[in-house]
């Protein structure tokens, strides 16, 4: 086969790298709607952690205060009341790196709302 001649190639080189890529318009919608689709699924299960939390601290909490006047809570409280807030923080950061903003917002109010029941939850076990 003759290769081209290499003026004619560095010549269609130069046009190429003039010419910005085109991005379809419907790529760009799609990617939209699965964000919003997404942040709304998250936005579900995140309302239901966060409810299924606070009552799961408050019946620990209550009961760890009058059965025991020792103080002691088990790891695996600490581990709920804390590992909660740190995975919605690693969440929100990993929709922020793949740029789906609505869904990193989502995220990231869970995070504050999981670290306001966990403070909640640690000022409750350590009083």
């Amino acid at each position: 086969m003759a290769s081209p001649p290499q003026d004619a190639q560095d010549a269609q080189d130069a046009q190429d790298a003039q010419d910005p890529p085109v991005t379809p318009h419907g790529r760009e919608r799609r990617a939209w709607l699965l964000d919003i689709a997404v942040a709304l699924l998250f936005l579900i299960v995140d309302a239901v952690i966060v409810v299924v939390t606070a009552h799961l601290l408050v019946m620990f909490g209550y009961g760890t205060m009058v059965s025991s006047s020792t103080g002691d809570v088990p790891m695996l409280v600490w581990l709920t009341v804390w590992g909660i807030p740190a995975v919605a923080a690693t969440s929100a950061i990993t929709h922020a790196r793949l740029r789906m903003p609505i869904t990193c917002v989502v995220q990231s109010l869970f995070t504050l709302a999981c670290t306001f029941l966990a403070l909640s939850g640690t000022r409750l076990f350590l009083s």
